[in-house]
């Protein structure tokens, strides 16, 4: 009844159950839109998965990953932001009396597991910021790495490593700090000054110099 059809009460969409109403966007949401498909239901599901199919355009997030749980969690966060919010609906995650239902406490534990992992991984990233990278039919492979790869602004530049992760297949190349302390004893004033560069996941690529900015493998 929420659809923004003509003579229906209003243009409105749920998110985790709580309702948005999104008139101001009508040419997204309204009749014909984009996403007009998200109107007048709590489709969570799709905000996660790009699903807009019928089966896909559900409440149901109980199969999604916590890393979806996130997308979820930062389009609530927009909504929030954009429009006017008008209520609960009562189905999944809340019950008749508005209040949160066991669905929506494990939605909220997938979200929370998801921002833990994404403040590991961002400060991961930190410690081992991502290579520039390029490949050439004619070249091979170059890595590089300078005060901005892998977007992390930083004061220095490092050298290219594979970093081997526990638990996982390969290796990527990251930018490795050469000079200081380890990560994790920034504070010290006992070290070898060596930075990360005797971090037992990491790999030097053959051929190329252990200190070198930049190395190219061959075809």
């Amino acid at each position: 009844r929420h659809r923004g059809a003509e003579g229906e009460p209003g243009l409105y969409l749920a998110l985790l159950g709580r309702v948005f109403d999104v008139q101001r966007g009508r040419r997204h949401y309204g009749p014909g839109g984009a996403y007009g498909g998200l109107a007048g239901r709590d489709a969570s599901r799709a905000f996660a998965t790009g699903d807009f199919s019928p089966a896909g355009l559900v409440d149901d997030v109980s199969a999604l990953s916590p890393a979806e749980m996130l997308a979820i969690h930062s389009w609530l966060a927009f909504y929030s932001t954009n429009y006017a919010f008008v209520g609960k609906l009562v189905g999944r995650f809340y019950d008749e009396n508005g209040a949160p239902t066991e669905a929506l406490r494990q939605a909220e534990a997938a979200i929370e597991e998801g921002l833990k992992f994404k403040a590991e991984n961002d400060q991961r990233k930190e410690q081992f910021p991502p290579c520039n990278s390029e490949w050439s039919s004619a070249k091979g492979s170059r890595f590089w790495c300078s005060r901005q790869s892998g977007g992390v602004n930083r004061d220095w530049i490092g050298v290219p490593r594979k970093l081997y992760r526990p638990g996982s297949r390969g290796s990527h190349c990251v930018c490795i700090r050469t000079t200081g302390p380890p990560w994790g004893q920034l504070d010290s004033t006992e070290h070898s000054d060596r930075g990360d560069l005797d971090n037992p996941h990491l790999e030097e690529y053959d051929s190329c110099h252990p200190l070198a900015e930049q190395c190219v493998l061959n075809v």
